[in-house]
């Protein structure tokens, strides 16, 4: 049986990727410090689920050396997914994020090294492309304009990757992520924001003229690119690098348009200036994930919409009774 540690296990992504492990048999150890980043209740009641299928849940920060060597005991591989999101945020609090994600990639990496444990795959971001890029991304495009301290910091965790696998002998497989959405995700996404206030017949906001375009990645398609990169790390086996998206792109005027689909109703929009740190466009290039992982995004922006308003509309009833 494979044992795995998943940091961030608490967490959007931490959580589908500890479930799905679970499924194809895997013994998952979750470890998470519950940050504050948005409401920690949140976390802590999909933390409980987790728990209660068969997930260790372990609190704490991959910061604190003992309790990640703790958490490393007898794993076989790590899905690094701990962070501190948002490049808003990053930009308000540039100090925690490069902590958290830098130090705490870092951490894990040392961790790592004292350890028998070779095997890691890193969470990074469609963010590192920043501004000397054209979409849809590739691999290889320069990456050196980071737009927001996220950004950067995602770009430097990429590079400790690196560093360590060619100095230690680690397998090391980084996954960029292109805006992932779905149930459970993060309150501060559009997706997730605009579903909630639209629900409860709330304004929602929209940055600039709504003509920033994103590559939304529905979470299962994530995840399946998660576990193809843990299949392929091996000890010894290098670093290598990979976009993870959602095959389509859209703008947020777009994204309005459908959640008002999903819904099945008009959205009140509420008009904002638009935001710093902000990417034009995002859209990433997949040949190399189908050559290395095999990955092929199967779920579109419209059902994985119409799965999201559907879990958020049942998760509201479940409230609404408590």
């Amino acid at each position: 049986m494979e044992r795995i540690l998943v940091t961030g296990g608490a967490g959007f992504l931490g959580s589908h990727v500890c479930e799905r492990l679970l499924a194809r048999g895997a013994a998952v150890r979750a470890l998470d410090a519950f940050d504050p980043y948005y409401d920690p209740a949140r976390k802590r009641r999909t933390a409980a689920a987790l728990a209660a299928r068969g997930v260790e849940v372990r609190e704490g920060d991959v910061l604190d050396r003992e309790v990640l060597a703790a958490a490393l005991a007898g794993v076989d591989a790590v899905v690094h997914l701990a962070a501190r999101p948002g490049v808003r945020a990053s930009i308000d609090d540039p100090e925690t994020s490069l902590r958290i994600n830098v130090l705490g990639t870092l951490s894990v990496l040392e961790g790592l090294r004292r350890s028998e444990v070779q095997r890691l795959v890193f969470a990074s971001s469609s963010s590192v492309y920043g501004g000397d890029a054209e979409p849809p991304f590739r691999e290889d495009a320069p990456a050196n304009q980071p737009l927001s301290p996220y950004a950067a910091s995602k770009r430097a965790g990429e590079h400790l990757c690196a560093t360590y696998a060619t100095l230690h002998g680690l397998g090391v497989f980084a996954l960029r992520f292109f805006t992932i959405y779905g149930p459970r995700g993060r309150p501060d996404m559009a997706v997730g924001k605009f579903v909630d206030r639209a629900l409860a017949g709330e304004p929602v906001p929209l940055y600039g003229d709504g003509s920033v375009v994103r590559e939304f990645t529905y979470v299962d398609d994530a995840v399946e690119g998660v576990l193809a990169a843990l299949d392929r790390t091996a000890p010894g086996g290098g670093y290598a690098l990979c976009n993870v998206g959602g095959g389509a792109s859209a703008s947020v005027r777009e994204l309005i348009a459908a959640i008002e689909d999903a819904v099945g109703c008009p959205l009140r929009v509420e008009r904002r200036p638009p935001a710093a740190g902000d990417m034009p466009a995002t859209g990433a290039d997949l040949a190399r994930a189908r050559a290395l992982l095999g990955y092929a995004p199967r779920v579109s922006l419209a059902e994985g919409l119409a799965r999201t308003v559907a879990w958020a509309r049942a998760e509201r009833a479940a409230h609404a009774s408590e």
